[in-house]
């Protein structure tokens, strides 16, 4: 089974440009305030009209009272809402009530224990994400693959932290992720570079 691939942290009408031409499987959008990638709902509403109907569109959020992604309108747009902090499994099952789509909870992989309680979560799928003291997520540090190799894991995952060209096909040899979620390694000095895009989707591509 191939390895699926979310760009994340899309914010110009550029960089669903190089979505579109480079085919990811999903396209990720931060829409909680106060992150260096953060949108708002009127530019996420501009981009997701640009965006190719084929590649799926990820709604990033953190700690997001759920009041405000139903006024918003996410969950009628969104394909996949990915929840990157402390949600609960009362708020996803709330969440689960007025959205359709799939449900992602993000986890940092400070232990296997951390992950194996997102794992019990009534989530569809995890992504895990590196440990970083005090930071969210979009660090650009690799996770410890030991770490999530001696977690019991049940649900499909996403790897995440810091895969880049150089290290994709390891990672994904050695874990066997069900997809791989690329942010800070295709950036040129905080931009979205196209020829980055491009080449980490070959290298993911080519491993299967």
């Amino acid at each position: 089974m191939k390895t699926l691939i979310k760009i994340c942290g899309i914010r110009r009408v550029e960089d669903v440009g190089y979505i579109n031409s480079s085919r990811p499987d999903y396209a990720g959008f931060i829409l909680t305030k106060g992150f260096r990638r953060s949108i708002t709902p009127e530019r996420f509403c501009e981009l997701k009209g640009c965006l190719d109907d084929e590649i799926k569109a990820v709604g990033v959020f953190v700690n997001e009272p759920l009041e405000t992604i139903v006024r918003g309108r996410f969950a009628d747009v969104l394909d996949v809402i990915q929840l990157h902090g402390d949600e609960d499994e009362g708020y996803i099952q709330r969440l689960r009530e007025v959205f359709g789509g799939e449900i992602w909870k993000a986890v940092r992989a400070k232990s296997s224990a951390d992950i194996e309680a997102a794992d019990s979560l009534p989530c569809d799928r995890l992504l895990i994400d590196s440990f970083v003291t005090g930071r969210i997520g979009g660090t650009g540090k690799t996770a410890d693959t030991g770490i999530i190799k001696a977690a019991r894991i049940t649900k499909p995952f996403l790897a995440a932290g810091g895969i880049s060209k150089d290290n994709a096909a390891g990672i994904i040899k050695e874990l066997s992720p069900f997809g791989a979620d690329i942010s800070s390694s295709v950036e040129t000095d905080g931009i979205k570079d196209e020829n980055k895009i491009r080449d980490i989707i070959r290298t993911i591509r080519e491993v299967g």
